[in-house]
Order: C-alpha cells, then sequence, then structure tokens
C-alpha cells in the first residue's frame, strides 16, 4: 500500500474514532500495525490529531465566539470555568503518567484489548442501570458534576479506554442526558487535546522535518473532515439509540484482538 494510502487511511481512522467512545488512539496503534506504516517519533500521530481538534472548534464555532464575546454574562463565564474545571484531572494525571502509559501500555495490545472489552461492559451496564437524568443542557454542567466527569476522562490514558468513552459514561452516571453527556465530551476535548497536542509536539519537534511533510497534510485533512462530518450524526444517533452499539464494537474487537494474539496472527 502506497505511503500516502496509509497516511489518507490513519486519517480517516482517526477522524471518525476521536469522539465516538470507541477510542482513537487504540485505533490507531492498532491500524498503524495492520497496515504497516511506520510513524517514528509519534510524529504523524501527533500531527493529526490537529485535525480533529480544529474541526470539533469549527462546528461549535458560533458557541466559542459567544463565550468569548461575551464574557461579562454569568452564562459564558459559567461555561468557562466548568470546562476549564473539567480539565484540570486530565492535565495532572498526564503529566504524572504519560511517560509510563506511553512507554508500557502503548505496546500491549492486550492492554488495549482488555481494555476494549472492559470499557465494552462497562457501558452496557451503565445504559441498562444509570440513573434518570435531570439535566438536557451541556453548557449547564454544574461545577461539581464538571469536575467528576473530568475524573472520568483520564481514564482515557489507558489505550483502549477512549477519551469520550470515559467522559461520556461519567457524565451519564452523574445524571446528564445522553446528547448532552456527548457534546459535554466534545466540549471537554478541545482544551484536553489542545493541551495534550502541545505536550506530545514539544516531545517530537526534534523529529519534525519536510520528509513526511505531504503524508501529515494527507493524514491531516482527512481528520478534518471526517471528524467534521461525524459529530453532528453522532449526537443524532445516541438520542434515539443510545450507546450500545458501540460497546458491543468495542467487545467484537477486543475479541478479536485476543484471539490473534492467543493465535499469532
Amino acid at each position: 500500500m502506497p505511503s500516502l494510502l496509509k497516511a489518507a487511511v490513519l486519517g480517516l481512522v482517526q477522524g471518525v474514532t476521536e469522539f465516538l467512545p470507541i477510542s482513537s488512539t487504540a485505533h490507531l496503534l492498532v491500524g498503524a500495525r495492520l497496515i504497516g506504516y511506520d510513524d517514528p517519533g509519534g510524529v504523524f500521530t501527533v500531527m493529526i490529531q490537529l485535525g480533529s481538534i480544529l474541526a470539533v472548534m469549527w462546528l461549535y464555532r458560533d458557541q466559542l465566539v459567544r463565550v468569548v464575546t461575551t464574557l461579562n454574562d454569568p452564562d459564558s463565564r459559567h461555561f468557562i470555568v466548568m470546562v476549564s474545571v473539567a480539565t484540570v484531572p486530565a492535565l495532572v494525571a498526564g503529566a504524572l503518567l504519560s511517560t509510563f502509559i506511553k512507554s508500557v501500555l502503548y505496546g500491549s495490545f492486550a492492554v488495549i484489548a482488555c481494555a476494549f472489552i472492559v470499557g465494552g461492559l462497562v457501558i452496557l451496564a451503565v445504559e441498562a442501570g444509570r440513573p434518570e437524568p435531570d439535566l438536557g443542557d451541556a453548557e449547564r454542567v454544574p461545577i461539581g458534576r464538571a469536575f467528576l466527569i473530568g475524573v472520568g476522562q483520564t481514564l482515557a490514558l489507558i489505550p483502549g479506554v477512549s477519551r469520550s468513552g470515559g467522559t461520556i459514561i461519567a457524565a451519564m452516571l452523574l445524571r446528564v442526558d445522553r446528547a448532552a453527556a456527548a457534546e459535554f465530551s466534545f466540549f471537554l476535548a478541545m482544551p484536553t487535546m489542545a493541551a495534550a497536542f502541545a505536550h506530545d509536539l514539544l516531545e517530537v519537534r526534534h523529529h519534525l522535518g519536510s520528509a513526511r511533510a505531504t503524508e501529515i497534510a494527507v493524514g491531516f485533512v482527512m481528520a478534518f473532515v471526517s471528524s467534521a462530518l461525524v459529530v453532528r450524526p453522532f449526537l443524532n444517533y445516541v438520542r434515539t439509540h443510545g450507546f450500545a452499539p458501540f460497546a458491543w464494537y468495542r467487545i467484537a474487537l477486543g475479541a478479536a484482538i485476543l484471539g490473534a494474539i492467543y493465535w499469532r496472527v
């Protein structure tokens, strides 16, 4: 497979999976192994994440502009504090644990498979027994709940858990409606992913060069476009169908990976 096609495929995978509760990191790790894509220093993976970040910011540009231009409004100030407080746990956990997780867990497909399966079972359990929601507006999540949702997001440091999945499940357990939980995960993705991108970019800066610029550009564009196309349909889908289909997908994929490990495929 030509390198540009591999870059396009991985960009598509990044964009489609980033905001679904199925772990984009794990899909990129597995996908790169399957198609034989070599990413020295993780430069390609870091750069195409920016495409997904910019896509969700573009989709929510009206809300962001409104918040920035109406800082005297209590709702705007609440939104800023809410998202900031929810972001803190992931920043702290990432600073303390990211080196260990990337050097140890990222290379373990058994860990990824188990995280897929356990995460799927958790989603099914929460869908079956979640408390009755009392909040349907993602912009009005109380500060205390926002912090606890942010704690749930920290589990995504483990490849296979899913950043959006951890956020959504925590929000649902805290009585946030399904669609609002998903939308809150999009709001939280902006600062969290931006901070992760800045951190990772600093780490790989010595590997940057023009040699693979075209591959990065292709992956970036594919990640941006696919993320932009996925977010709205995903929201509409979960309003009526919930998250169970994603849970079964996770379980099936985790089982397939464990089978491949066992049979040394």
